[in-house]
Parts: C-alpha cells; structure tokens; sequence
C-alpha cells in the first residue's frame, strides 16, 4: 500500500537577497546523501527573495491606466486598492482577462492564469515591498536542484537527487478557497498519463491525467500553516515520480490559450 508524509522544516531564516536556497534547505534533509523519494516543496516567497524579486512601492509610478483600475477594484470591493500593486501587477501581466470584486484576474508572463498576477503583499520582508514570482521558476527549481546534488555529495549513484517543487497559491474556477500548485519543478514527472489505460475494472480511461506536481504542492500546502514561517516542506513517498533527468518542468501543466475554454 502507497503511503505520503510531508514534514516542514524548521529553523530556516528569512530569506535575504543572494541567499543559497539549497544551503538553508541541506541540514535539514535526511541522511548524508540524496533521498531519491524525496520531494523537496519550496514556497516561491522564498525563491523570489533570494532571487531578488522584490518591488519597493516607493519605486513604482503608478500610471494612468492602474489608477483608473485601483479605483475600479476599490469600488467593486468596498476598500482601497492601492495604484502601485496594481501598477506592479499589469507589470508582470501578459494579459489582464478580468478586473472585478477587487481582483485582478491575469495571464501573466510564463503563462499562469492567476489573481494579481502572482504578486504577493503578504509574506513580505518588509513594509511596502511586495514579492513577484521567480522569472523563471521552472530555472529556479533547476539550480536549486543541481546545488543540492553538490552539497549533498551525490556520486552519479543510482538514486536520482531530491526533485525540487516551487509552489504558489491559486484558486479554482468555481470552487471557493485556494490551494497550492506547482509553478517551478526538476526532478519530477509533472503529470501521470492515463488516458488509454485501463481502471480497475477493466474500463478504458479516456480523460484521466493526474496532475502530479500540483497534488505533491497542495500536499505540502497543508504540511506548513500560513504563519509558521517554514517555507519548505519535505514529501516522502513520492518516489515513482521523481526522475533522474530534471524533466520538462511545470510548464507542462499550462494549457495553451487556444485551448482555453472559458475566453
């Protein structure tokens, strides 16, 4: 019988500009070697610091264009909404597809259908900074990774390094609250292909596909409180999906825009 655990780790400091992730992250691993079963889950609050992803509000000029839409959202949510997040939020956007009930609802530039862009107010180091996502996080994962292997002395041996997940928080279409979901991974199989196989009794499967990635950072999502200041979390059991290769990433799960079915 499969079995997954999923642990915090602790200690960690706040994350600084130019930290090394994967030194913070090392002591805090099992044994002295890579564990091939793990998954290590990092929120990408934490990678966006390190990586220098961080806007002072003070440097952004908000423009006409994200006046015009902070009033807008102010109105629509009964409360003030400030012109420079909004500013840094059409930034980071590709496309703005809905603005309403306070919520700015955007393509942004890797691809991701979320609110505001990813750009996150809470989790800040500091008063009046906000935090983007990683500009690459599929990169991220990637050298976080590799890093990993170096520090933990990995010897081409045949269990492959801890795969490495960034997570960001999403909602869902028609359903209430959020959950975590994969933006950056290497290591890892992002989806689990059943379309064509067959169900235990014998059915043949014409639309399952697991969402791997995404379920291994709800997991971790769950691990860690809100307030507990342990961005990564360990998941063990995970070990038929972690690959040797990094992988294609989380880029994977995005749909293309032609096949959206809600524009």
């Amino acid at each position: 019988m499969a079995s997954l655990s999923a642990r915090g780790i602790g200690g960690i400091p706040e994350v600084r500009p130019g930290d090394d992730l994967a030194a913070l992250i090392a002591p805090g691993l099992d044994g002295p070697a890579p564990q091939g079963a793990q998954v290590i889950a990092i929120a990408h609050t934490a990678v966006s610091k390190a990586e220098s992803a961080v806007v002072a509000l003070d440097d952004v000029t908000p423009s006409e264009r994200a006046r015009e839409l902070a009033a807008d959202l102010a109105a629509s949510a009964g409360e003030d909404r400030d012109p420079r997040v909004v500013q840094v939020v059409l930034d980071e956007s590709s496309e703005v597809m809905r603005a309403e009930r306070g919520v700015l609802i955007c393509r942004t530039r890797h691809g991701f259908v979320c609110a505001n862009a990813g750009v996150d107010v809470s989790n800040a180091s500091a008063a009046d900074t906000v935090v983007l996502l990683p500009r690459d996080p599929d990169a991220s994962a990637r050298r976080i990774r590799a890093r990993l292997r170096e520090l933990m002395g990995d010897s081409g041996g045949d269990r492959p390094a801890p795969a490495v997940l960034i997570s960001d928080t999403f909602g869902r279409a028609w359903r209430h609250g959020q959950t975590d979901v994969a933006v950056g991974l290497a290591g890892m199989q992002p989806l689990d292909d059943w379309r064509g196989r067959t169900d235990a009794s014998g059915l043949t499967l014409r639309a399952t596909w697991l969402a791997v990635a995404d379920a291994a950072a709800a997991a971790a999502d769950l691990a860690r409180m809100k307030d507990s200041r342990e961005p990564v979390v360990v998941i063990d059991g995970l070990e038929r999906y972690v690959t040797h290769d990094d992988g294609p990433g989380a880029a994977a799960l995005l749909r293309s825009p032609d096949e959206d079915l809600f524009r």
